[in-house]
């Protein structure tokens, strides 16, 4: 990344170069959404470097775990910060997915992850198997075979990752899996969220969906309401309602 992407990226997240690896994290996850909006338009999902900081500096999107942990991994290294890439496999419905299932990053001794949804607003400290309060949650991390590392959120194993570094190319086989094969989760509908002061704002498929302190409220939207909400939310500027 050269220096004008690098000023962009930050202004994009509202950010600075003297932010913190915690500001840095908090404002990405409040400031770029989690969605899977390519799977529904017919654009494909291109994991380089440059193709995922271009998808969220210039085009001004989010995407889905290996889009955002992707691009956010190419600022801190940017930055100065000693970046890994690691794969994760997410719990399900008691069990777990394949490896690569999701891609977390390790800084240093924290696990940093922009990329999950719903997850921690702050990095995790990998060292410690204590519980860790985080504004949404308390999250801890538990010794798994073979030198994995469960992580867990209010009690619940979120996904099992390996501390082994990985290569972005390592990931592209089951990218592309999620963009293609029927069972694919991030097929069955479209999905926008994003991190606000006291909860979340979705839009999943034609439904928005507002939890603030706790509370929820969703209502149904017309198409025309679906594409005013994702600019009106995201900032996300659509010319048609995302539907496979």
């Amino acid at each position: 990344m050269d220096n004008r992407t690098i000023d962009a990226y930050l202004e994009r997240i509202g950010a600075t170069r003297s932010s913190t690896l915690v500001e840095l994290h908090e404002r990405h996850l409040r400031s770029v959404p989690f969605e899977n909006l390519s799977l529904h338009l017919g654009e494909p999902v291109t994991l380089s470097p440059d193709a995922l900081v271009d998808k969220v500096v210039n085009r001004r999107r989010g995407g889905f775990c290996y889009e955002l942990n992707g691009a956010f991994a190419t600022l801190l290294g940017a930055l100065g910060y000693d970046v890994r890439l690691l794969s994760a496999k997410v719990f399900n419905k008691g069990v777990f997915g394949p490896p690569f299932d999701h891609m977390a990053l390790r800084v240093g001794d924290q696990l940093v992850d922009v990329g999950f949804g719903r997850f921690a607003m702050r990095p995790l400290d990998l060292t410690s198997r204590e519980d860790q309060h985080d504004p949404i949650g308390v999250f801890r991390l538990a010794d798994a075979p073979e030198g994995d590392v469960d992580v867990l959120f209010d009690g619940e194993v979120q996904y099992r990752m390996e501390l082994r570094p990985r290569a972005l190319e390592e990931f592209r086989a089951t990218c592309w899996y999620q963009q293609t094969a029927e069972d694919s989760p991030f097929l069955k509908v479209a999905t926008c969220s994003i991190a606000t002061a006291h909860g979340r704002i979705t839009v999943s498929g034609n439904r928005l969906i507002v939890t603030e302190r706790g509370e929820r409220r969703e209502r149904e939207l017309t198409d025309a309401e679906v594409i005013a909400a994702h600019e009106e939310h995201f900032g996300v500027v659509l010319d048609r309602v995302p539907r496979r």
